[in-house]
This record gives C-alpha cells, structure tokens and sequence, in this order.
C-alpha cells in the first residue's frame, strides 16, 4: 500500500510525463496547425491548450482553501478562440497553468495528503480523488492534442514512443528509446 508521500509523488511524475508528452506533440506543429479544427464540432489544439490552462489555472490555485471552479473563470470562453489568442499567449498561460499545479502538487504535505479535502463545484474530494480525477481529465485532453498533432504532421510525425514494428528492439534495448528527442523540450 502506497504511503501519502508516495501517492504525491507518483501523481507528480504522471503530470510531468502527461505535460512532457503533450509539448513533445506541440513543438512539431506549425501555427495553423496548432488552431486547426479537423470538423467544425471539433477542438483545435489551440483550444485544448486554452481549456487545460484555463483548468489547471482554477483548479490548483488555492486547491485546499477554495472551490477548484473559480468565479472568475471563464470555462466557455475556453472553447474559444478570439483574435488575441495567439500561439504566444496560449502556450504562455499553458505554462502558467502547469508551474501553479506543478507549485501545489510538490507543496502537498502528508497531513494534507491524507486529511485534506479538495472542492470541484461544490463536491469535496480527498487531496488523492482530486490528483486522480485531474490526471483523468489531463490524460483525456493529452491525448487529444497527440491524436490531433499525429494526424496533422501525417508522414512528418516524429513518434513519441516506440515506433510501430519495433517493440522487439525496445524490449531488447530499452535505454535507446529513453534519450532525448528534438523535440524535447527542456
């Protein structure tokens, strides 16, 4: 059974590797790329960017003091994408939202891990439940962005994992796959 520490810690790792993945995707794409919409029901990465900014925003600043759903957030405006949302100004709230979680998910205490309670509209979560549903609702949205970056680059996609066919090779030299990439950002 995993300590509290323990628990903190793995759902730190889980958000790095989520954040990780998800800018490994987004340096491979272009501008109109990053707001491209493949059907008009559709999100572009742009937005996806946006909405995970605008939630982890809401979410991490005061987790313990304060609902996670913030008055002052603007969650439709999220789905949005109005002229001054540049690429610029959206990565910049994307790094924004990911140093506050980043902030609050180290500075969790195990006291708080394992007595302290979190609220998502009202509903009171444990710390844990709330790291949980985060990761969920981020894995969910990262996903989307690779999908959608994948499917933009086609043929120029750089694989983020083990490329197709190759699984024997990892297995037999794992620590080749493990070396940074270009498009790995510091």
């Amino acid at each position: 059974m995993m300590d509290s520490e323990e628990v903190r810690s793995s759902a730190e790792r889980e958000f790095r590797r989520l954040k990780l993945l998800a800018d490994r995707a987004l340096v491979q794409i272009d501008d109109g790329e990053f707001f491209h919409t493949i059907d008009p029901e559709s999100n572009s990465i742009g937005v996806l960017v946006k909405h995970l900014a605008g939630n982890m925003a809401s979410r991490w600043r005061n987790l313990l003091t304060e609902d996670g759903e913030k008055p002052n957030r603007d969650r439709d405006g999220e789905f949005v994408i109005r002229p001054e949302d540049t690429r610029d100004t959206l990565m910049s709230a994307w790094e924004e939202g990911w140093a506050i979680l980043f902030e609050t998910v180290s500075a969790l205490t195990p006291t708080q891990m394992t007595d302290g309670k979190a609220a998502i509209r009202g509903e009171r979560l444990s710390v844990t439940e709330a790291l949980h549903r985060q990761l969920l609702h981020y894995g969910y949205h990262v996903g989307q962005i690779v999908f959608l970056a994948k499917h933009l680059r086609g043929a120029r996609w750089q694989v983020l994992s083990i490329p197709r066919g190759q699984s024997r090779l990892f297995n037999e030299e794992p620590s080749a796959y493990l070396q940074p990439r270009s498009t790995d950002t510091p």
